[in-house]
């Protein structure tokens, strides 16, 4: 399973997980950090959407909400729409009540909080983010593609040139930063930092990139430099830590490698090659059980599954199989029991594709709808494919049947759907919109 620490949904928590050895006496450190952990804890969501992918990284919903079966020729009930500065980061939720993400203004990065309910803005807060002449590409354009993450009191994000930050929920006060660009002389991306942090007990883990400092983890409560650990060039995919028969695993795929560390201390545990001519790994590697990885890139690449065993203590890393017609572009995987799917293709009407976990052999490929990402909401599926279209859907092992669909954004639409309960909020580069997805 995806591993899930408790401090993904109400902040750092002061249970250990089970991995931990038996806790040292240690009183006056857990005294002292008492005062954080309740700020952080104090308002526990009770249905939230807090990270990039969702409430475990996978882009799965449990329970499942009760959809619509079908919407009206004219659309689901649209909550709300307006316009949003240029920028491909996703939403995220504290409790359902607030959204946060990034767009551009100008040559700044602003963290937005707005009311989920209105879409009405409640803070801004913005960093200098000027792009960088000779080491960026501004093909795709110069915005923010990082998505926030949010824990108790505090918005975590990173802006297009690598600044994290931290910020106060209600109010968008920085608290602390770090520049892995100019501090830590992390790798700069051609597109910007697009690589989403994740929350892994009470450090912030993410890429930085180079020698020795490929991962870095950081102090969720001050900022302070845990580890920095392998070497590797950062690339544009966001990590996860996975459950490896009881070994926390940080999994995250560089600039044309695979990585695994060890989640708590970020020593390196294994690696597998995987690059393509363009140097955009973009795809969030996937945990498809049975210790099994699922990994993909589009152009010249294609999809490997990387098997992980574990003996001895130690963990090691093979290729169970490669298949280059599963190309996996700036879209998301999903998982159900042996079967996989996906989006596949890089540029124009890119076929969904289902293919077995275990071998890599493709069931079928259709072409109904773009290039697109998608949502598992248990029966069904809810997608947002790049030309903006919203749709309804349900995926099986034999095929997909698109349930409805309604054009609601323009042309690209890149960003992944976030549903929180029967409420989507999707965006494309210049704009936002949320509708209400029950039974009406």
């Amino acid at each position: 399973m995806i591993w899930v620490s408790y401090e993904q949904n109400a902040g750092i928590s002061l249970k250990r997980d089970r991995y931990d050895a038996p806790p040292a006496a240690s009183t006056s450190l857990v005294t002292a950090l008492i005062p954080f952990f309740l700020l952080l804890a104090a308002d526990a969501p009770s249905q939230t959407w807090s990270q990039w992918g969702g409430p475990t990284r996978d882009f799965k919903i449990a329970p499942a909400p009760s959809l619509a079966a079908t919407w009206p020729a004219t659309g689901p009930k649209a909550l709300w729409r307006r316009e949003l500065g240029d920028g491909y980061s996703s939403f995220v939720s504290d409790n359902g009540s607030h959204l946060f993400t990034l767009y551009k203004k100008g040559e700044t990065t602003v963290v937005l909080a707005l009311e989920a309910g209105t879409g009405k803005t409640l803070w801004e807060t913005t960093f200098d983010s000027p792009f960088i002449k000779g080491e960026m590409n501004p093909t795709m354009g110069t915005a923010p593609a990082s998505t926030p993450l949010v824990s108790g009191d505090r918005v975590f994000a990173i802006t297009f040139t690598g600044r994290l930050v931290s910020l106060d929920r209600k109010t968008g006060k920085s608290i602390w930063e770090q520049d892995l660009w100019k501090q830590y002389g992390g790798t700069i991306v051609e597109y910007g930092y697009t690589n989403s942090p994740l929350l892994y007990r009470d450090m912030i883990i993410l890429p930085i990139g180079g020698e020795n400092r490929a991962m870095a983890a950081f102090r969720a409560s001050d900022g302070k430099l845990v580890w920095k650990r392998a070497t590797a060039d950062n690339g544009m995919t966001s990590p996860i830590v996975v459950d490896m028969n009881g070994q926390a695993e940080l999994v995250t795929v560089m600039k044309d490698v695979v990585l695994g560390l060890d989640a708590k201390t970020g020593d390196s545990l294994w690696s597998i090659q995987h690059k393509n001519r363009t140097d955009t790994n973009v795809s969030t590697p996937v945990w498809a059980g049975n210790n099994t990885l699922l990994v993909s890139s589009a152009y010249d690449s294609g999809t490997r599954a990387i098997k992980l065993t574990r003996t001895g203590g130690k963990t090691e890393a093979k290729e169970l199989w490669f298949n280059p017609r599963i190309r996996v572009h700036v879209g998301n995987i999903l998982v159900r029991g042996d079967v996989a799917y996906a989006s596949s293709g890089d540029f124009g009407p890119a076929p969904v594709t289902a293919f077995k976990v275990e071998t890599g052999e493709i069931l079928w490929q259709v072409r109904k709808f773009a290039k697109a990402n998608f949502v598992d909401a248990g029966s069904k599926i809810v997608a947002l494919d790049e030309e903006g279209k919203l749709i309804l859907a349900t995926l099986s092992p034999s095929g997909v049947e698109v349930l409805a669909d309604t054009q609601a954004l323009t042309k690209p639409a890149w960003t992944p759907p976030t549903l929180i309960g029967t409420k989507v909020f999707i965006r494309d580069r210049k704009s936002m919109a949320a509708y209400e997805l029950g039974a009406q």
